[in-house]
């Protein structure tokens, strides 16, 4: 997005003007806005360059402008860049491997990221989908507490998928992680009491 025209570089016979507060001054010359621009110590600024006559505004542009890189940066800052991870199941899965699977899911929602569940059906086990869509069921409801479904149990080919999302933003996990290390650092910091009281005796008992 291009930077707004400011000061001289508007070249218009006349701008509708709006004052540092907000107020409606109305149209006016261009040069009648920059000498009150000018009294002012501020800028006069297009903020509707479209708009007939132009609308421009008094500000502060240099300020203005730190403001929005300031919001952009921390808009960029907070987005959701949710990844979308991937995990396989087998129709007959034992519990221990089923587990194991689930605690990565786990994991992954823990993150803020989306798990894509993937069913691999074998041979037969192609004509009962309907064993697949009660593990996938399973599944969702063992990890209702941390995200839910956002794309039901489908069959494409010789796969059943599902798709399920974080309740937690990714940026809030990455939030809560730095909180949680953050608390773990300045725990391992703190000198234990015991600690603090073994050195006199191990004084104590080389004096002696």
């Amino acid at each position: 997005m291009s930077e707004p025209r400011i000061n001289d570089r508007i070249r218009v016979p006349e701008v509708r003007l709006v004052g540092p507060n907000g107020e409606q001054v109305g149209i006016v010359r261009v040069e009648d806005a920059l000498r009150l621009a000018d009294e002012a110590g501020l800028d006069l600024v297009e903020v509707a360059p479209t708009a007939r006559p132009p609308v421009c505004k008094l500000m502060d542009f240099g300020k203005f402008k730190y403001e929005s890189d300031m919001k952009a940066r921390e808009a960029r800052k907070n987005q959701s860049n949710t990844i979308l991870k991937e995990i396989r199941f087998r129709l007959k899965i034992d519990p221990h491997d089923y587990g194991t699977k689930k605690g990565h899911v786990e994991r992954f929602l823990k993150a803020g990221d989306k798990v894509k569940v993937m069913i691999m059906f074998r041979g037969r086990e192609q004509s009962r989908p309907e064993m697949g869509f009660r593990l996938l069921q399973r599944l969702a409801e063992d990890v209702s507490d941390l995200g839910s479904v956002e794309s039901s149990p489908r069959q494409d080919g010789r796969n059943m998928v599902m798709v399920i999302g974080p309740h937690k933003k990714k940026a809030e996990a990455k939030a809560e992680e730095r909180r949680r290390k953050d608390s773990a650092e300045q725990a391992a910091a703190v000198p234990s009491a015991d600690g603090e009281g073994s050195q006199p005796d191990e004084a104590a008992a080389t004096a002696s």
